[in-house]
């Protein structure tokens, strides 16, 4: 009936182009709709975006918009950012909101108001989609910025020794080039909406009379095109999170495996949570209550002690089990919890990173809790902890396959200390604690920097050991549901091929029907020399080089801090022996392949 419409009214369709959607719409399910008006919204937001950013002169006389450029890895920095475009939006600003990995650096020096709002993950290194720019800025072509005012906001985590890093690297080289610093930087730790909200509010007050004045004085703005269409978004976010029933839990392990992965189903039936393969979901869970027991009990403070969090009031029992962080440890904890009860050597820690660090890396919150016992009343505990954050996992499942079903692969974190068993807060909650049929609170985090080709034709390699297996089904459940001509070529590794062979008859099917053309297997422990996937990759070097050469993406997924590392590093030394190029040749033969999008990871 729509396109009916559309048809009889002013549109820029043709006739023809109308009848061939009407074809398309008329096959799809209402999921696969929804996905492709998210692509194509998309695409129509990329197209206008770069309309913008390439521009290569700004005419004399413009006023220039405030320009906010931000580097996201899960989707927080990004969020923040769009809340800072629109409350600049709200005071009649003119506003430039532009992704790192969309930004021609050759509009940098014609900036004169810019905000960067960027995250930092590992070892205090810049998200995928502001790598670029992170390096142009440190570069010798990088302009003088000496009319340029910034202001620099960082999310990060303090249980990282790097907290916040990029964000410190992208004011120290600004600067380094020039420009002023209007407002200063703020790093901000994983329970950051307060602050970034007063922090947006406090930074737009430092900008607007300079950016009114140009208004005002009569020059013509400078900014994005209005009315752009966006990608439909869901009610369900981190904020508000959508009750979903935990439906499978399954061990995909062996009995004797040294590891404990689960192969978890949620429904997502009654909301509006769409997802694409690559996307990550996001978990709240419950603490363990024979922990949250034991520090009440070991503290003297009873249970139904009130306690208030923001604008909640509740007992500190249920605030310790919902509400409040146990498990990862972090210095902010160890500085307020010694300083609510006066611990001498925990403020000690305070003054000395590097004993800090070795403190608390065996350590979960509550282990310091129970090994500091003190008077403290339930208020200050509270006030001691952070806010529990949802944990983030790959999603292991396309929509298309699943339908009102998302699916994860959940390694169990479990390690020995003290004299006790200890588990992952998340993890082991799923894995030992919830019973199928409860409510888990989920949101869908969108990864732009993490996509399938656009073109069904187009091959792609994905090297994906243990966990990093899960982006990968969703990638071979896409595929297979498109019914894509390109070729797929998956890399798998783990200890054992008879104890971790993850989704082995799935794949064996994908090998025998055609869809997955090579799987290459590393399992390094079923022979005297250890085997892993950059190992494999090193053996198939020629294909692997051939592939690329013939306009392959190449994916990684899983640890950041070693195998994605060594992974690169294969594919420098498979650059050089198969494409003749030296070191610095290989490395920009592989920055190239980033930056047009056929070098994509998803690492942690």
């Amino acid at each position: 009936m729509l396109l009916n419409q559309l048809s009889a009214a002013a549109s820029p369709l043709t006739q023809e182009q109308v009848q061939k959607l009407q074809g398309l719409v008329a096959e799809l399910n209402p999921i696969q709709q929804a996905w492709v008006s998210g692509y194509l919204a998309a695409n129509a937001n990329t197209a206008a975006l770069s309309g913008v950013v390439g521009q290569t002169a700004t005419p004399a006389g413009d006023a220039l918009p405030l320009t906010i450029l931000y580097g996201s890895q899960t989707g927080n920095a990004k969020g923040v950012a769009t809340q800072l475009k629109e409350q600049a939006e709200s005071r009649g600003l003119a506003v430039k909101l532009v992704s790192m990995s969309d930004y021609k650096t050759s509009a940098l020096k014609k900036e004169k108001f810019v905000v960067v709002v960027v995250s930092t993950y590992g070892e205090g290194e810049p998200p995928e989609d502001a790598e670029a720019l992170h390096t142009f800025i440190a570069s010798k072509k990088a302009p003088k910025l000496d009319s340029t005012q910034i202001a620099v906001i960082g999310l990060g985590d303090s249980s990282y020794e790097f907290f916040c890093q990029t964000a410190i690297d992208f004011e120290e080289r600004l600067v380094k080039l020039g420009a002023e610093v209007a407002f200063p930087r703020a790093d901000l730790d994983v329970d950051y909406d307060e602050q970034a909200q007063q922090w947006i509010t406090d930074a737009l007050a430092v900008f607007e009379p300079q950016l009114q004045a140009q208004q005002s004085a009569g020059g013509n703005v400078v900014t994005m095109p209005f009315g752009v269409p966006t990608a439909a978004s869901s009610q369900y976010t981190k904020q508000n999170p959508f009750s979903a029933e935990l439906s499978v839990v399954q061990k995909i392990t062996g009995r004797d495996s040294s590891k404990d992965v689960r192969h978890v189903e949620i429904s997502l039936e009654g909301s509006d949570i769409t997802y694409t393969p690559g996307d990550s979901l996001g978990v709240y869970f419950l603490n363990d209550e024979a922990q949250v027991d034991a520090i009440l009990s070991t503290l003297g403070i009873v249970a139904d002690a009130q306690v208030t969090l923001g604008k909640e009031t509740l007992d500190i029992r249920t605030a310790l089990i919902e509400k409040l962080e146990l498990t990862q440890s972090y210095p902010g904890f160890v500085e307020k919890y010694g300083q609510a009860t006066g611990n001498s050597a925990l403020l000690a820690l305070v003054e000395d990173k590097a004993a800090m660090r070795e403190y608390i890396e065996p350590r979960q919150v509550f282990d310091i809790i129970l090994q500091n016992p003190a008077d403290i009343t339930a208020q200050e505990l509270a006030d001691s902890c952070r806010k529990l954050q949802a944990r983030l996992y790959s999603i292991a499942s396309s929509q298309a396959e699943v339908e009102e079903e998302v699916h994860l692969t959940v390694g169990l974190v479990e390690f020995e200390a003290f004299g006790e068993q200890h588990f992952g807060g998340c993890s082991g909650y799923l894995a030992q604690r919830a019973e199928e049929g409860v409510s888990v609170k989920v949101f869908s985090e969108h990864n732009d920097n993490f996509r399938l080709p656009s073109d069904d034709t187009t091959p792609v390699i994905m090297v994906g050991p243990g966990t990093g297996i899960a982006p990968f089904r969703a990638f071979l459940q896409e595929r297979d549901a498109r019914e894509a001509q390109g070729d797929n070529w998956l890399f798998f590794g783990n200890p054992n091929f008879t104890q971790d062979f993850l989704y082995q008859v799935e794949l064996q099917g994908y090998v025998k029907s055609g869809l997955l053309t090579h799987i290459d297997l590393a399992f390094s422990r079923d022979q005297a020399e250890k085997i892993y996937v950059q190992d494999r990759l090193r053996e198939k070097g020629a294909a692997v080089f051939a592939w690329l050469e013939k306009g392959a993406h190449f994916y990684v997924c899983g640890d950041a801090n070693r195998m994605a590392k060594d992974v690169h590093q294969a594919l420098v030394d498979i650059v050089k022996a198969h494409g003749g190029k030296d070191d610095e040749q290989a490395e920009l033969y592989l920055k190239e392949l980033r930056s047009a999008n056929r070098y994509q990871k998803d690492v942690y």
